[in-house]
């Protein structure tokens, strides 16, 4: 069995959730940081990061920390940690075409004794069933005899300068309860909150998937009651501050349902659900309802167009923000594109503004360029979409300003008053 002295790590994917494991990692033990982009490399190399999840200053301080793109580089490690992304496909179906190359290229290089584990979202079973034979047939080694495997799911929230790595509990589970102990063992070296041992990778595989689940399902309440509220003329926010004078009503808030998580990890589970003959309804139906809020909020803002008797087709539309979330840059699944698509199909000519986005980034994902600057008095209507600081700090007459002496404001994330903006959602 592998000892803790020995310890060698491989995290395979330098991402949002491999390269703050690494850094951390990289402080305690050997850690070989591994991707297939050279350019990530280079610049983690050059002491950079693009996501805005590592400082400059933690990269200096992971001083047993180093990066390859190369699989020659991993032959000395002996615990493989997996944090790939698994997104779903055009068909909402489950992507794992990422964790079965990582799974291949780690079959190569894995020896006796060894333990790989995965944190990528997957639904219950995918570890067993997709990612260990991939091991076993490029290795020609058998599981749980010759090498092991775990599950520790992410809980990385992108942005998010409180709440990092090494304070959130973290989950970890293995292959065998000998394992089970000795990834725990792995994982407190850097996890100062602590660990909840799972009693199967089965058991840790099913709680990741549920929690951005239960949170998807509960946003999708508050955007139906959203719509129902708009129709009865009633503020949706004053509502939420109202019932949230109750000890026990929970803060959700509507809007769009984006990003890497929670727009994506529920058809994970319901994929499970119906493989084995089960339709799931309120999981089903909450995505469905949150899919299509990008759609809702054009219609309102051309509602709100017409009213004020703006020209729709051929109008100029102002986006600010395309960032799943404030205050970072990853534009990952972001719903901000439906808004965009949307009012493109109205013959809108749409101008999307985000300070924290790259914008060939942008181009290469959605076929956007975004602006590099907005002008004053140019816009027939203006969506304030994504909360960013900047946009915060701008305040409403700022905001205003970028828009025609008739124009339509809509805040979608509740940063302004409610006297401040024409609509909200």
């Amino acid at each position: 069995m592998l000892q803790l002295s020995e310890l060698k790590i491989a995290i395979i994917g330098l991402g949002y959730v491999g390269l703050p494991l690494a850094v951390e990692f990289g402080k305690k033990v050997p850690v070989v940081g591994f991707d297939i982009h050279q350019k990530r490399i280079e610049e983690l190399t050059r002491g950079q990061d693009h996501t805005l999840e590592v400082s400059p200053e933690e990269l200096k301080q992971s001083t047993h920390l180093s990066y390859s793109t190369s699989l020659d580089d991993l032959k000395s490690c002996n615990f493989f940690i997996v944090t790939v992304p698994t997104p779903i496909d055009q068909y909402k179906q489950p992507d794992l075409t990422p964790l079965v190359k990582a799974s291949h290229s780690i079959g190569q290089v894995l020896e006796k004794g060894d333990i790989v584990v995965y944190e990528s979202t997957v639904y219950p079973g995918a570890t067993e069933e997709v990612c260990i034979p991939e091991l076993e047939k490029i290795s020609g080694l058998k599981f749980n005899e010759d090498f092991f495997a775990g599950y520790s799911p992410e809980r990385i929230n992108p942005g998010d300068k409180l709440h990092r790595v090494t304070n959130i509990l973290k989950i970890t589970s293995g292959s065998t309860p000998e394992v089970a102990d000795f990834v725990d063992q792995v994982y407190n070296l850097i996890i100062e909150a602590g660990t909840h041992k799972a009693a199967t990778i089965k058991v840790a595989e099913a709680a990741k998937v549920i929690e951005n689940t239960q949170r998807d399902v509960n946003i999708a309440l508050i955007n139906e009651l959203a719509l129902i509220f708009n129709k009865m003329g009633i503020d949706t926010e004053a509502v939420l501050e109202a019932a949230g004078t109750k000890w026990n009503f929970l803060p959700f808030r509507p809007g769009l349902v984006g990003g890497h998580c929670i727009g994506v990890d529920p058809y994970y589970l319901t994929h499970k659900a119906q493989a084995i003959g089960y339709h799931p309804e309120i999981i089903l139906a909450g995505r469905r309802l949150n899919d299509g809020m990008g759609a809702y909020v054009v219609t309102q803002l051309v509602k709100g167009m017409i009213k004020k008797k703006i020209q729709v087709e051929g109008a100029k539309v102002l986006v600010l923000g395309l960032s799943f979330k404030e205050n970072c840059p990853d534009i990952r699944n972001t719903r901000i594109i439906d808004i965009v698509n949307e009012l493109q199909e109205y013959h809108v000519n749409v101008d999307v503004y985000d300070p924290w986005v790259d914008a060939a980034e942008a181009e290469h994902e959605y076929g956007i360029s975004p602006v590099q600057s907005v002008e004053k008095g140019a816009y027939d209507a203006v969506i304030l979409a994504v909360a960013h600081e900047q946009f915060k700090d701008m305040g409403a007459e700022a905001i205003r300003a970028l828009g025609k002496p008739e124009h339509v404001l809509y805040d979608l994330k509740y940063v302004l008053s409610q006297a401040e903006s024409d609509l909200r959602l």
